[in-house]
């Protein structure tokens, strides 16, 4: 006689066996955009840029979506999507500050230093004047835009440093 209690939905976990467990069908599926949130905080940007697009899918393009888009895309380096995925998320009347924030140091980041000044006055009001991160970058791009002169004396190398939950600023590289 064969048994096939592997089939059935009662069948036990084998802890031992080389195989993983099969699909529960029964339960609900994680909502992609928690999924593409947690990546991001864990810097998996590739595995959230997957997770928004299945969110996407089933919910389509929302500005919470276009924002962990343009979040993944911003720590991938890739300033031009980063951009249109920032913009089209600021769209909305209830953009997050860290929304306006990541664009703002997109915006730093590309030259386009006025626009990210107005952008990041923008974020630091949407928050309160509550958001360190947020008030550096703007003090950054304040500096920028009064720093006219080419000096290569003055020249600085800045990184892009991931600080919380989507949220990026930009800091000075030292040697």
């Amino acid at each position: 006689m064969i048994a096939l209690g592997a089939c059935t939905d009662t069948a036990r976990i084998d802890k031992d066996a080389p195989y993983a467990p099969g699909i529960d069908r029964r339960k609900e599926a994680v909502d992609g955009l928690v999924v593409g949130n947690r990546l991001l905080e864990a810097k998996q940007y590739e595995l959230a840029l997957d997770a928004f697009t299945r969110a996407a899918a089933t919910q389509g393009l929302t500005p919470p979506i276009y924002a962990g888009l343009g979040a993944a895309n911003l720590g991938l380096g890739r300033l031009g999507q980063a951009e249109k995925q920032l913009r089209e998320a600021i769209k909305a009347p209830d953009a997050a500050p860290q929304t306006w924030n990541n664009l703002g140091v997109v915006l730093m980041d590309s030259g386009e230093v006025p626009e990210a000044v107005e952008i990041l006055r923008r974020a630091f009001a949407l928050s309160n004047g509550e958001n360190d991160e947020i008030r550096d970058n703007l003090r950054l791009a304040l500096a920028m835009q009064q720093k006219t002169v080419y000096d290569p004396e003055l020249q600085q190398e800045l990184d892009l440093v991931r600080s919380g939950n989507s949220l990026y600023r930009l800091r000075e590289q030292y040697p």
